[in-house]
């Protein structure tokens, strides 16, 4: 099994979508003395670990979304609960509304794919 192979072989869309996901989560390198970029990281580092041990046990399946749902759901609540000192006016801030917003997005999608691999839909 070959997790980027498998990734190439969906619709663009979703490729473009992963690759976005990567971008913006990924840009936390650049706002390290924000303790936000620090739980972005954080937060990448656990969804991977999570994310290669379900791609290793039932392949490219709508069950990776946990990953997601595991370690970033604990970072939006923390994010959402500092999103007063997030800072809008400062590049900082817009990226840390852009990551909340961006992994919003992508939990929705996240969940209603642990529930539908629950339900037995696969792919």
């Amino acid at each position: 099994m070959d997790f980027l192979r498998d990734v190439m072989m969906q619709p663009v869309w979703l490729q473009i979508w992963i690759g976005w996901l990567g971008l913006i989560n990924m840009s936390a390198v650049f706002f390290l003395k924000r303790s936000e970029a620090r739980w972005v990281l954080a937060a990448i580092i656990a969804a991977a670990l999570i994310l290669n041990g379900l791609y290793m046990a039932y392949g490219y399946q709508r069950i990776l979304g946990l990953g997601h749902v595991i370690a970033w759901t604990p970072l939006l609540i923390y994010l959402y609960r500092r999103r007063r000192q997030w800072g809008l006016e400062t590049r900082a801030g817009k990226w840390i509304a852009l990551v909340f917003t961006t992994d919003l997005i992508s939990l929705a999608i996240d969940y209603a794919d642990v529930i539908r691999f629950a339900l037995g839909e696969r792919l």
